[in-house]
């Protein structure tokens, strides 16, 4: 029986590694690697974001959003993992500036293991600010290293499978429209519930649903 938790947190735990001794000399420590929902991000670095219980150890985070592995190929998500590691080797080794501020020094960083910064995402966009993206230099430190990793079989196994837009319409569909037939004042709420409007004590109708549509199909 496969354990999806124990592959996908190994794999990235393994690609952690790889690219440690692969693009930054192995001098990066071991960190908390998690999966994040945070919208309009791929992912994101924390410092000192854990810590033990007995406050023996504290360790830094590096979030990625799974919500995107899917649409992503696996290189374009593993070179999230790697810019995030380029944020936490500058909050080691480095004089990062405000919180999620990216500087010239973070942007020399990412330039070294070939992933230029692109406020874009493409050529041509800004290499500092606040929001800062990225894209992957062909036959450069990270490319190389990257397809080396694939080609021994490394993969991204487990994607989501529910778009964002998928889960706005369960959101949806589980909210029913109510009118009073006297007033015409709506409500929402849960299906089949009791619903009476306050002004003219009429029990509200509940909107009949086309269940043509097959949004609670799953």
């Amino acid at each position: 029986m496969t354990d999806p938790t124990r592959t996908t947190y190994q794999g990235l735990t393994e690609a952690y590694d790889f690219f440690n001794e692969r693009l930054f000399g192995g001098r990066l420590p071991r960190c908390l690697i998690t999966m994040q929902r945070q919208r309009g991000a791929y992912g994101y670095f924390a410092g000192k974001r854990f810590g033990t219980k007995d406050g023996t150890e504290v360790t830094d985070e590096i979030a990625l959003n799974p919500a995107h592995f899917r649409s992503r190929t696996t290189e374009e998500s593993l070179s999230t993992l790697a810019h995030e590691m380029c944020h936490l080797q500058q909050h080691h080794f480095g004089k990062a500036s405000r919180k999620a501020y990216h500087n010239r020094e973070w942007a020399g960083m990412m330039e070294a293991i070939g992933l230029i910064p692109s406020s874009t995402g493409q050529p041509g966009g800004k290499q500092t600010g606040q929001k800062v993206s990225h894209y992957i230099a062909g036959g450069g430190p990270f490319d190389r290293a990257c397809r080396e990793l694939m080609q021994s079989g490394f993969s991204v196994r487990y994607v989501e499978l529910w778009s964002d837009e998928e889960a706005r319409k369960k959101k949806a569909a589980s909210k029913t429209k109510y009118t009073c037939p006297a007033c015409g004042l709506n409500a929402w709420g849960k299906p089949e519930i009791h619903l009476v409007c306050g002004d003219c004590d009429e029990r509200m109708e509940a909107e009949e649903s086309d269940n043509g549509e097959g949004e609670g199909d799953t």
